[in-house]
């Protein structure tokens, strides 16, 4: 399964030859340098490590300058792709993918904090009347005697947001590989400036 790091740098709008609006996601892909190869022999699972936005080596701690060290090269991120054949020090652009191909994209969500129900899971909330004590409360959350628990899994408040996320088949619209950059057709997770995996179907 082939796979590129990238850098989401925003949305914006193309028009298809029908006079149709495209909503476009622009990332900056790669240049990604294969830093350590995993086989089934020696790791149990076959994967290649790569590496992502090159850094000064001041800026790396010992341990990942001293795994990072036969690459001659030291980067801010890593990410592990499971079955791309490539071997250590292969550089990996946004030209493996096409147009017209489908990826999957994944990433950290947008970060939304702590929520109520009604924002968190969409409840309608409790009556708006005065007097009415429980506007936007969850409400009853368990039974009585039986079985004198709240059961698991039970929709409450909470951190909202913050997850890995994939979203699939999105559309390779365009590679500009001079720029390295990549436009894929509909939104992927997380805010401007967020890391993303793109990944073959």
């Amino acid at each position: 399964m082939k796979g590129i790091i990238a850098k989401k740098i925003g949305m914006t709008q193309l028009f298809s030859e029908d006079g149709k609006i495209l909503p476009i996601t622009l990332l900056k892909a790669g240049p990604c340098k294969v830093v350590q190869k995993k086989t089934s022999e020696k790791d149990g699972y076959n994967a290649v490590q790569i590496g992502f936005e090159e850094i000064k080596e001041k800026k790396v701690n010992k341990p990942l300058k001293d795994h990072m060290k036969k690459s001659n090269e030291y980067f801010r991120y890593l990410k592990e792709i499971r079955d791309f054949e490539k071997d250590e020090g292969e550089i990996i652009d946004v030209d493996i993918f096409k147009n017209g191909e489908k990826v999957k994209v994944t990433g950290l969500s947008k970060g939304k904090g702590f929520q109520g129900v009604m924002r968190r899971w969409g409840m309608a909330g409790g009556f708006d009347s005065h007097g009415s004590t429980s506007h936007r409360r969850v409400g009853a959350i368990g039974n009585r005697l039986t079985p004198q628990k709240v059961f698991k899994g039970k929709k409450m408040p909470g951190h909202m947001g913050f997850d890995n996320v994939t979203v699939r088949n999105l559309e390779v619209v365009f590679i500009d590989k001079d720029n390295n950059l990549i436009g894929l057709k509909g939104a992927v997770p997380g805010p401007n400036g967020g890391i993303l995996i793109i990944r073959g179907e």
